[in-house]
């Protein structure tokens, strides 16, 4: 029986490296890593001589990457998961095992009615109509109010009563859009793969993932902004009623070219961001809940209701819609943020003088998000005063 091929000298290095800190590590396990493009190959060195064949020596950073590989891995761990986990905590893993697990969370973002079936040579009209007929077809639909967000609106209702008059008047929408939960899916969904929808449907979309409110001020405003600002209105709404800034096409081919061209460092501050908001969220909903059940409403209370209509309480619902998280959420909801980082900052070009101080308001947006995407806009701001000043 052949005797099996002893293990490089470089690779016996990392087996040992690993093993002093107390890791273990095996050259089957090098092997597999190196596959599947976590762990970069042996830089290759000089000949031995006399056929004795040639030396290689481990790339630097494979020496900390090995102990981390050999401390995550386990039965079960997808090589996507380990990059995407050790990416966070700053180990130096091969670039394109990091896009490329960027790439593959994208993947994991199927829409309802959706089948597998390729969709290249079929246009948005025929794709729709197809998931429309689906969605009747099955009755599948969005969760559109997770239910602890549900009992959690319940209980507070319960507490406080009727919401006061000067709010109930803000909403100005005397025949707001009622959307079944079939239409509000398809209504997500047509924005997933057309890139936008006129402003009528996205107050309907928000007016249905808060079935229990009386009044919907934040709906009613983007409803009549046509009316209120029609300046604004003209800079930032298409003919048809639509969001200009925000691009046409399925979504998930915008997040895949993030995945591909977005430096690595917004990627580490996309990720970090959904993994405080993810915390955050769940964070308050404890709060609250710890609130009501004292019967003492305070300060968590009082965030919830500023937030519940704006964007801070669709990061809740989000969050509490993934009742399990797992890297590949991580990796697409740190694509997300960042798409949102480019559409404000495009409509911050759009809309001279934007009032982004409007974003620090209680309830806008998370803490995290906001933060991020504040920090985006001061950066193009200040890559855009270093153009015009250097013309």
């Amino acid at each position: 029986m052949a005797s099996r091929k002893p293990p490089s000298t470089a690779d016996q290095q990392l087996v040992e490296h690993a093993l002093r800190h107390d890791a273990t590590v095996t050259v089957k396990q090098l092997a597999g890593w190196r596959r599947t493009g976590l762990l970069l190959g042996n830089t290759p060195g000089g000949g031995l001589g006399r056929g004795r064949g040639s030396t290689s020596t481990p790339p630097p950073q494979s020496f900390e990457l090995v102990v981390a590989l050999g401390r995550l891995a386990g039965r079960g761990k997808r090589p996507a998961d380990l990059a995407l986990l050790l990416f966070a905590e700053g180990v130096p893993v091969p670039e394109p095992a990091i896009r490329s697990a960027f790439r593959a969370a994208v993947d994991t973002g199927a829409l309802p009615g959706e089948d597998d079936a390729p969709h290249d040579s079929v246009d948005l009209d025929e794709r729709l109509n197809r998931l429309s007929n689906g969605l009747l077809d099955s009755g599948q639909t969005i969760t559109l109010v997770p239910a602890r967000v549900r009992r959690i609106d319940e209980r507070i209702a319960r507490s406080l009563g009727e919401l006061p008059a000067e709010i109930v008047e803000m909403d100005r929408n005397d025949e707001p859009s009622r959307l079944t939960p079939q239409d509000a899916t398809l209504t997500a969904v047509t924005a997933a793969l057309g890139g936008s929808i006129p402003i009528q449907d996205i107050g309907g979309l928000l007016r249905a993932m808060s079935p229990g409110m009386p009044a919907h001020p934040f709906a009613s405003l983007i409803e009549t902004t046509q009316e209120d600002a029609p300046e604004v209105a003209d800079l930032v709404l298409s003919d048809d009623g639509s969001l200009s800034f925000i691009p046409n096409g399925d979504f998930r081919g915008l997040l895949r070219v993030l995945a591909d061209t977005a430096p690595l460092e917004d990627l580490a501050a996309g990720w970090r961001t959904a993994t405080q908001v993810r915390e955050w969220a769940l964070d308050l909903c404890r709060r609250v809940e710890r609130e009501l059940d004292s019967g003492q409403l305070g300060e968590a209370v009082t965030e919830w209701l500023h937030g519940r209509q704006l964007l801070s309480g669709l990061s809740v619902v989000e969050t509490l819609r993934d009742r399990r998280w797992s890297p590949s959420k991580g990796a697409f909801s740190a694509l997300m943020l960042l798409f949102q980082c480019q559409m404000f900052v495009m409509l911050d070009g759009l809309v001279p003088g934007c009032q982004w101080h409007v974003l620090q308001m209680p309830g806008v947006l998370p803490p995290p998000i906001r933060d991020l995407v504040l920090s985006k806009i001061g950066q193009e701001a200040a890559v855009a005063g270093e153009s015009a000043s250097g013309t």
